[in-house]
């Protein structure tokens, strides 16, 4: 990659407000079920009252008859899907490794499961009709309880995943070493804007959908497979997603059942998820039990680490996710070992949640380096410097960039980590006891591929386009910016069109890749778009007849020759010298798999916590933390991930916990009055900070992914300062009073 491909950072623009900040808060912007669609129906969805068996009888009768039905589907009268059968797949009982087949035959996997859909005029009277539709089961003995079925955890897909470096169990013969287990329970994406979906047969063969998901392209191809139609026929919208988490990274049973109940009636189906639902049928972060080892000489030298993991999965579906994986690199240890294992259980499969696996494995790791450091009578961040790992010690090749050590640095002194009294429940404010904790985070980052296409009109405007989502982070205000930079254009001439499946292919919004991605297509089509105006100037405009592209400089608006900055010709004027009404180009941008680096962002949570000493209530009184994610785009959209990330570790640290009543297999607490998610009440002011120095390998902009390691590792940072403050070390997550006093 050429250097001169890169952002010049010394004109970086200053952070720009949100393209679309306006229409959000004034309701002009439209989420998947506001869309208007002529003659549209409601359909609301049925599930199943108990965890395993298979359905006896259905009776729809009522439900039928009731004022404003026009359908109920079940598995005796649904349209077919055809990708239900396609791949080998048994037509009957119980599968795995394949999406629950909704409505697809009798068989109940998990309690809630989708059995029924009734489809009406008004939402209330599908409603109520649903509560009409009557079930009889032939009910099996399920299995639930994680805790209750340990003997069945097996490795994924039947394979080995152990991984092994050096001695496996030298943490053993260490001088001082830990042993402990941790527990992160199941925690559920419940963002604001519940699931929906508008499903609309155009024709037989052809649908338009307006979806809650974080890849139309995704989705696109999922409706494609499973109804067998070509590309040309699926149309995807998502303009705007309100939050997702993970949760809308996958197509999930109710939108095949919204497509089933449209194409049966005939009618456009609207389907909205209650909040209950979204306890069972859009995924969750699996309940996890970690058995962490970790041994040391007595001068902090960490001699090996042992972490295995054992995590819940559906019976019909196989989940995992890279809860072990960071354990491997983080740190220069030696002798590393690590495991991972699922049980197959009866209920709903899990999904991938804000920091999939590293959110939950950083919280035993970074734990198990805390307690390690207080049996050492070691400071913590001192102990982690001490086994800082310059290169990556797992695949043995250095890091394309790692600058953790000043992020370590920037975030102690920020909140005075050196001041503090060392020993546990030593400090106290106002008769509440307090504590400072400290943790790390990582994640992987890279670079997937991604179109865009960009058209320039006479009168000045500028349109980017590609069909990739934005869940909430910014991604037409970064896009946009980073048109900006590159083109020479003015911000506020550019508009950047997403969340359409018929623009040009853009990445799914996950895993912290979408600024690495799509910005490296919108660099290249700003790049392509300055060659063809470059090239247009040189045929056509006054003074550029000679020139070579080379010659070529590009800023506010202008092509200048370099030779003689005096000739300049406006973008707008290539246009008409050309007797052109516009100009358009379309780039791509390909993955990234430069094998001699290990690339990862990196993340550094500081936290003060206040608890008192009779209730137990715990506050986080103040939070600081410090990303190393390369070049910092847009530091108002950056720090907004890094507040949506440090809420999201409050709840997981302090109030989230999905509870479920094995005697039924039914959620207890499938509502906001149980299920406790941080409120503004719970959140301090959060000091954002960035390390700020450009990735030279990953993409043109040196950005790297930050949406999951704003939350990776900050809930052990939480309890590591809890313990600080109060000597008592929580080892299984949420901490609540009871663990407390």
């Amino acid at each position: 990659m050429e250097n001169e491909f890169f952002f010049n950072y010394d004109t970086m623009p200053d952070p720009m407000d949100r393209v679309d900040g306006k229409m959000k808060v004034t309701g002009a912007a439209k989420y998947a079920s506001e869309h208007p669609v002529e003659d549209v129906h409601y359909g609301v969805l049925v599930g199943s009252t108990i965890a395993r068996g298979v359905i006896k009888n259905i009776d729809t009768k009522a439900a039928e008859r009731a004022p404003g039905v026009i359908g109920v589907l079940t598995y005796l009268n649904s349209p077919k899907v055809p990708g239900y059968d396609a791949g080998g797949n048994p037509v009957k009982g119980r599968t795995t490794g394949q999406p629950l087949r909704v409505f697809y035959d009798e068989v109940i996997y998990f309690n809630g499961q989708p059995i029924a859909l009734v489809v009406a005029d008004t939402f209330e009277r599908a409603v109520h009709a649903a509560s009409l539709v009557r079930t009889q089961y032939d009910a099996e003995k399920h299995s639930t309880d994680i805790n209750a079925n340990l003997d069945k955890a097996v490795y994924p897909r039947g394979r080995s995943n152990d991984y092994t470096r050096g001695n496996a169990d030298a943490y053993k013969t260490a001088p001082v070493k830990i042993e402990a287990e941790y527990i992160v329970p199941v925690e559920v994406h419940l963002p604001m804007e519940l699931h929906s979906i508008i499903a609309k047969w155009d024709a037989e063969d052809k649908v338009t959908v307006y979806d809650k998901t974080q890849g139309v392209k995704s989705t696109q191809r999922s409706i494609m497979q499973a109804f067998k139609l070509p590309e040309q026929n699926v149309q995807v919208y998502a303009p705007f997603v309100g939050g997702g988490f993970g949760s809308a990274l996958r197509t999930w049973p109710h939108e095949i059942a919204a497509l089933l109940g449209a194409k049966k009636t005939g009618k456009p189906v609207k389907l909205v998820l209650g909040r209950d639902q979204m306890f069972t049928m859009v995924g969750y972060r699996p309940y996890t039990i970690q058995k962490f080892g970790i041994g040391a000489t007595a001068d902090g030298k960490i001699i090996g680490m042992s972490h295995e993991a054992i995590s819940q999965t559906s019976t019909y579906e196989e989940f995992t996710e890279g809860t072990v994986n960071m354990t491997r690199f983080l740190y220069d240890v030696p002798n590393v070992f690590t495991r991972y294992k699922i049980i197959p259980l009866d209920v709903s499969t899990p999904t991938w949640m804000r920091g999939p696996g590293e959110a939950t494995g950083s919280f035993a790791l970074e734990s198990a380096i805390d307690e390690l450091a207080y049996a050492l009578n070691m400071d913590p961040l001192e102990l982690r410097l001490k086994n800082y790992a310059e290169t990556d010690p797992e695949k043995n090749r250095p890091f394309s960039s790692k600058f953790l050590k000043d992020a370590y640095q920037l975030g102690a002194d920020k909140i005075g980590w050196y001041k503090r009294n060392r020993q546990p429940r030593s400090m106290q404010e106002n008769g509440w006891l307090a504590g400072y904790g400290m943790s790390t985070g990582t994640f992987s980052a890279s670079r997937g591929n991604a179109s865009a296409s960009a058209r320039l009109s006479a009168d000045g405007k500028l349109v980017i386009q590609s069909a990739v989502a934005d869940s909430g982070p910014g991604t037409a205000t970064v896009m946009t910016q980073i048109a900006s930079e590159t083109v020479g254009w003015p911000a506020n001439k550019i508009t950047f069109e997403l969340g359409d499946s018929s623009l040009p292919p853009g990445p799914t919004q996950g895993g912290s890749t979408t600024t690495s991605t799509e910005g490296s297509a919108v660099h290249a089509v700003s790049v392509a778009l300055q060659k063809k105006l470059g090239e247009l100037a040189i045929k056509a405009s006054p003074g550029f007849s000679n020139a070579k592209t080379e010659d070529l400089v590009f800023d506010n608006g202008k092509v200048i020759l370099s030779t003689n900055k005096t000739t300049t010709v406006s973008f707008t004027d290539i246009l008409k010298h050309n007797s052109l009404n516009q100009v358009e180009v379309t780039s791509d941008s390909k993955s990234l798999n430069d094998q001699k680096y290990s690339m990862y962002s990196f993340s550094v949570h500081f936290v003060k916590v206040l608890v008192n000493p009779l209730t137990g209530v715990v506050k986080v009184n103040r939070a600081v933390s410090v990303a190393d994610a390369g070049r910092i785009v847009n530091e108002k959209t950056a720090a907004s991930q890094i507040i949506g990330g440090v809420t999201g570790g409050i709840g997981m640290a302090l109030m989230e916990e999905g509870i479920l009543d094995n005697r039924y297999g039914r959620w207890i607490n499938n509502n906001f009055a149980d299920y406790h998610v941080p409120v503004s009440a719970d959140v301090p002011d959060i000091d954002s900070l960035f390390v700020n120095k450009p990735d030279p390998i990953i993409n043109p902009m040196g950005a790297k992914g930050m949406g999951e390691i704003a939350l990776i590792g900050f809930a052990a940072a939480v309890t590591n300062a809890v313990y600080h403050a109060t000597g008592k070390r929580i080892r299984s997550l949420p901490v609540t009073l009871d663990k407390l006093i």
